[in-house]
Formats: C-alpha cells, sequence, structure tokens
C-alpha cells in the first residue's frame, strides 16, 4: 500500500510551532486525509516535540492503512474501528466488526476507535445500528486489552449508559472532547481519558474551555484530529501533528500550570492510555 497521503487543503501549510522541551504524544490524526508521506509526516512532528503519533481508523479499509503503515513506522501505532456514521451504511456489520477484530489482536493496535455515538450527522433511524457497533466495539476493546476511543457527537448521555451498561474497557478516551464541565465530572469520576483538539483555542469555545480546566491532569491527552480542527491562529487550514504544541501550549495557560511539566503529565498519560505499562 501506498505512503502517499491525500492533499485535502489547498492554502500553503502553517510554519512549524516552537519545539517543546518534552515529548508528547499525538494521540488522534488521520494521516490518510493529510498531505505528503507517513515517513514526511513523523519527521516534522518529531521536530517539534511530538514522538509518538496516534493513526485513528474509520472503516476497514482506514484501519488496514494504519495497521499497515504502523508496522513499518515505530513512532506511529495504531487504532481500528467503524466510524460511528459509518455504521449504519454497511451491508454487513457483524462481518465488518469481525474484520476489526482480527485486526485488534496485532501488536501496533493500540486501541479500537474511533467508536461511539453521533447524533449530529446520522439521523435517528440510524441510531439502533450506531448502538450495535459501539457496544460491539466496546467488547473487541475489552477482549483484546486496547483501549476504547469514543466519538461522541451531541449523544453525551447515551456514550455514558451504554458505557456504564456494556461495562467500560479498562481505558477509555473520549476523543475530540465536546462536553461541558459537567459532563467532564462524569467521565473523571468513571477514570475516562478526555482528548482535547485544536477547538479548544477557538474564540467561541467558552465551554469546552471551562471543561478543559476541570479534567484532572491524569487524565488529560491531547490531539490534532488532523486534517481537521486546526488551531487558532490557523484556523480553517489543514492540520497535522507537527502542529499539536499549539494547542499543548494554549492548554498550560489555560491550566496556568508549567509546560515543561505539563509536557511529563501528558507523555505519561500517553503511556497509560494506549500501553499496558507505562
Amino acid at each position: 500500500m501506498t505512503e502517499q497521503l491525500r492533499a485535502s487543503d489547498e492554502q500553503p501549510a502553517p510554519p512549524a510551532p516552537q519545539p517543546l522541551a518534552v515529548p508528547v504524544h499525538d494521540s488522534h490524526t488521520h494521516l490518510d486525509l493529510q498531505e505528503g508521506t507517513v515517513a514526511m509526516a513523523l519527521e516534522t512532528a518529531a521536530q517539534v516535540g511530538v514522538n509518538r503519533v496516534v493513526q485513528v481508523g474509520t472503516d476497514v479499509t482506514s484501519s488496514r492503512w494504519g495497521v499497515e503503515q504502523a508496522a513499518f513506522h515505530d513512532a506511529l501505532s495504531a487504532t481500528v474501528a467503524l466510524h460511528p456514521n459509518e455504521a449504519p451504511l454497511v451491508d454487513d456489520l457483524d462481518a465488518e466488526l469481525a474484520q476489526i477484530d482480527e485486526l485488534a489482536a496485532l501488536n501496533q493496535v493500540v486501541g479500537i476507535g474511533e467508536t461511539g455515538l453521533d447524533f449530529f450527522r446520522t439521523a435517528e433511524a440510524g441510531r439502533p445500528a450506531q448502538y450495535a457497533s459501539f457496544r460491539g466495539h466496546i467488547e473487541i476493546a475489552k477482549r483484546h486489552g486496547k483501549a476504547l476511543m469514543i466519538h461522541d457527537r451531541d449523544a453525551h448521555a447515551d456514550v455514558l449508559r451504554i458505557l456504564d451498561e456494556q461495562g467500560a474497557p479498562e481505558r477509555v478516551i473520549l476523543h475530540c472532547f465536546s462536553g461541558d464541565t459537567d459532563f467532564a465530572r462524569a467521565c473523571a469520576r468513571r477514570g475516562y481519558f478526555t482528548s482535547f483538539a485544536g477547538n479548544v483555542t477557538f474564540t467561541n469555545a467558552k465551554k469546552l474551555q471551562a471543561a478543559a480546566a476541570v479534567v484532572p491532569q491524569e487524565l488529560l491527552l491531547v490531539e490534532t484530529d488532523g486534517p481537521f480542527l486546526t488551531p487558532v491562529p490557523y484556523r480553517g487550514r489543514t492540520n497535522a501533528p507537527y502542529l499539536l504544541p499549539i494547542t499543548v501550549r494554549y492548554l498550560a495557560r489555560l491550566r496556568e500550570v508549567d509546560l515543561d511539566a505539563f509536557c511529563v503529565a501528558l507523555w505519561a498519560n500517553g503511556q497509560r492510555a494506549f500501553t499496558e505499562t507505562p
């Protein structure tokens, strides 16, 4: 399979930010949707202190691609899943989940995701398939001892309800956290990681910023969700792992903590989230 990534933005790439002194993880990105090569993406990320990158699957094809790339690049790990918006579209959900289950056994796979619920893009008629897919992914994560990476859009209460009913895996990550302080605290009580993307820097993201301020430090992760959600001042342009330090610095200022100490905590959190031992 080719390493060439698909271009997603015709604008010039934003300049590299000042490197971080202490390395961190990009806990969620989509290199298959970004321009350049995987090797280039990892090299430019490492140059600014982003030393590990998690490539996230959204269907069987992208999951297989991520697994193949992670087997070739030491700094890259993969997650595998059907995105919740994909679940209602597949012809045979059980067959698709069986393929995800097979991929989940591989060593380079560190998580099952992104799975979850999306009530914004999928109409009510598609919800039963989303529920079934989400429950299936939860069981895959538990069976293989992998982290569960959740996509949650306009579905906070149902996400927690299903996790409580089904029994959550040992490690759960709310990717691109989109809730308020109450939801952040509900996740923290359950020991779930919450991962913040570049949209936390947006001027209109006051509720999200308030949530980011109350998450316990040991449960916080940072991601790009590239090529989406590029942080200010480059909002609207293509996001990539090398831009993660902008969001990391923003969160350190928001939380009023020392940047280097914050990065040490983020690295430890990434190790706990994506490996069995730090």
